[in-house]
């Protein structure tokens, strides 16, 4: 029988309390990231910003195109700064940066530049602060039980979504849309910001306690794979129908009648399946072949979009609401997770960045669309059809992916 070596199991103990404290530091900063708290209340302040100023909505859904293309063009850096430095150094700034940013928009004036500008400067941090921010080092404390860990971290984006819309539709509707700027602002700096501080870091090397060279392809390797444009071309697609659909979901709402807390409750309700979403895809990737778990909820997400071309009563809105979700966690935990399974960790940032590019392109073109759809033709209907066939273009690319690299298998 093979002896146990003197204090190894205290020290995997030890790492195992470690790699779940940066989990839970990792989901409090995904729920008040960009990617939460930018992306999901950002339709709660259309028609507050249109009222205010005078602004049509093509205009508005502008500021959230220009803040995905300064995402587009910064990750790629953000994640070559992330692998040479480590993720802490690089989210704490950004993250207070993101907050001062956020909060600052209680202070805008007529000036649409102000505007743009103020998004500009949340795109360049953004991606520093959510999940690409923090994946990479939860994914060195876990390797079998890592779709779990990285399921866990992304439902914070949920949570975010679940929690922060109703909170700012009561700060706007008690308060004024300026306060709810500074308040979900200061959320970001009391929340996230010393959470991730104290607890994240890459798990360091057992017997020096420095950072450990991790295996894999390097950037240039992975970006001459097959299997990276894939999910990059399946990442964009989906990109364009989710964050159109998501950014106008209140607007597209109240427009049919739904009152503007029951707008809210959808996009609660989006983001509490895709907590579940998130959980569950989680679970599954540790015990199914990805891109077959990714098949099924892209397709899933689809039909949700498609749904939501027509819906204008609760049953049919919540059931739309509930399927994008779940496609909204599938997709937040399948791309980090197939990117470490292809290629490993070594670039594992970089070529997460990438990935982030291709999504925030795509990110902004959505709403951007579904604006001008809005102006010409006073309705999202048609454009959420064609948004709904390139969904599930998506999920039947996801089935040409090989099988993983040798070493990677689960």
């Amino acid at each position: 029988m093979e002896e146990e070596i003197p204090g190894s199991s205290m020290r995997a103990s030890t790492a195992s309390r470690a790699g779940w404290r940066v989990v839970v530091a990792a989901y409090f900063g995904v729920m008040v990231s960009f990617g939460s708290l930018l992306v999901y209340t950002f339709s709660v302040f259309v028609k507050p910003l249109s009222a205010e100023f005078g602004w049509n909505r093509e205009s508005i859904s502008a500021s959230f195109g220009f803040a995905a293309l300064t995402v587009a063009v910064c990750s790629p850096a953000l994640g070559h700064l992330l692998d040479r430095y480590g993720p802490r150094k690089i989210i704490l700034p950004c993250m207070a940066v993101f907050g001062l940013g956020f909060a600052s928009l209680g202070l805008l004036t007529p000036s649409l530049f102000h505007l743009y500008a103020t998004f500009v400067l949340l795109g360049i941090v953004g991606n520093g602060t959510t999940q690409m921010g923090y994946s990479r080092a939860v994914s060195t404390w876990f390797d079998e039980r890592r779709g779990l860990a990285l399921a866990l971290v992304m439902t914070g984006v949920g949570t975010g979504s679940i929690l922060l819309p109703p909170l700012a539709q009561w700060i706007i509707s008690s308060y004024g849309w300026r306060n709810a700027y500074f308040v979900l602002g200061a959320l970001v700096l009391m929340l996230g910001l010393p959470l991730t501080a104290l607890w994240v870091r890459e798990r360091p090397h057992a017997a020096t306690h420095e950072d450990v060279q991790h295996p894999g392809m390097t950037a240039r390797q992975g970006l001459g794979s097959r299997a990276f444009w894939i999910i990059v071309a399946a990442l964009f697609l989906s990109s364009i129908s989710v964050n159109g659909a998501v950014t106008h979901l209140s607007a597209l709402l109240t427009d049919r009648g739904v009152s503007a807390a029951k707008a809210a409750l959808a996009l609660s309700v989006m983001g509490g399946a895709s907590v579940f979403g998130r959980l569950f895809t989680g679970y599954l990737l540790d015990r199914f072949f990805a891109p077959r778990v990714a098949f099924v909820l892209y397709a899933g997400c689809a039909g949700g979009i498609l749904m939501l071309s027509s819906a204008a009563t609760a049953v049919p809105v919540l059931g739309a609401a509930a399927l994008i979700g779940l496609g909204l966690g599938a997709e937040a935990d399948i791309t980090p997770y197939l990117i470490t399974r292809y290629f490993g960790l070594r670039a594992f940032s970089s070529l997460y960045g990438y990935t982030w590019t291709a999504y925030a392109i795509a990110g902004a073109i959505g709403p951007v669309i579904m604006g001008k759809a809005f102006d010409a033709t006073g309705s999202y209907a048609s454009l959420l059809v064609l948004l709904a066939g390139s969904t599930l273009v998506a999920a039947g690319m996801m089935l040409a992916l090989p099988r993983y690299a040798k070493g990677q298998e689960l």
